[in-house]
């Protein structure tokens, strides 16, 4: 199972997919608030999202899946595991691992991007427009295709549960990690701007840099992460398969 980054969706995974799709069933979801999937009606803290996706795994009769997350998506990964819901644990340049809760974050930025949609959007299909608008976040713009930056964009613009999900993140922590009962894997983008890695971890972790990538890695890095993901979740594999992907409506 593949969860997405906060203001992002499940296509930032596209790249890895392709890499994956041969050896691994995939189920790659939208959370709460995001893509196609309808916003919680309660706080969307990690916790909340992570007991959505697993009433999904219910649903659709899976019982332990792996499961890996980019950011809050890692920070899902983290509380499904320690819930004994994942037979792995990857996470991804994780949120929640920071020693104290973050402040709020302004929405400025995020609301200019969003009333100037059309020409954000134009922007994404040249080089120097992707490069302005992803450097934070990737560290290779050039090699996100224009037409997936500017679906990246406008996710982060339009998803109507960024701001809830947002303040759930930095208000808290993910306090677990020496608990969960399976193997857990962090992995850390030798570039990332957001996310300091942890200096140490518990005996049940592994730690992992991912060469030449920026904190969404996917089009970055998208061999070597698939590399990660499958030593990762060589545990116990059965069969190899087929993408599933899935909304939370």
């Amino acid at each position: 199972m593949l969860l997405h980054p906060l203001g992002a969706d499940r296509r930032v995974w596209r790249p890895v997919i392709e890499q994956l799709k041969d050896d691994r069933e995939l189920v790659v979801v939208d959370l709460p608030g995001f893509g196609e999937s309808e916003p919680l009606t309660t706080p969307a803290t990690p916790t909340a999202l992570a007991q959505t996706i697993a009433e999904l795994l219910e649903s659709i009769e899976i019982e332990r899946p792996h499961v890996a997350g980019i950011s809050l998506g890692g920070w899902v990964a983290l509380e499904l595991g320690l819930a004994d819901r994942a037979a792995t644990t990857t996470a991804i340049a994780p949120a929640g691992l920071w020693p104290r809760p973050l402040l709020p974050k302004s929405a400025t930025v995020r609301t200019l991007a969003g009333a100037l949609m059309p020409a954000v959007s134009a922007a994404t299909w040249v080089t120097l427009g992707r490069r302005l608008l992803l450097a934070g976040v990737v560290a290779h713009p050039e090699r996100v295709p224009g037409p997936d930056a500017a679906h990246l964009v406008r996710a982060w613009a339009k998803a109507p549960g960024f701001v809830d999900s947002s303040r759930a993140m930095r208000a808290g922590r993910f306090e677990g990690l020496a608990e969960i009962d399976g193997p857990v894997t962090l992995v850390w983008p030798e570039h990332d701007r957001l996310i300091r890695r942890l200096r140490s971890a518990p005996d049940n972790v592994r730690q992992v840099e991912l060469p030449d990538a920026g904190h969404l890695p996917t089009w970055d890095a998208p061999n070597a992460l698939a590399e990660i993901l499958l030593e990762a979740t060589s545990v116990s594999v059965e069969g190899s398969g087929s993408a599933r992907v899935e909304s939370l409506d």
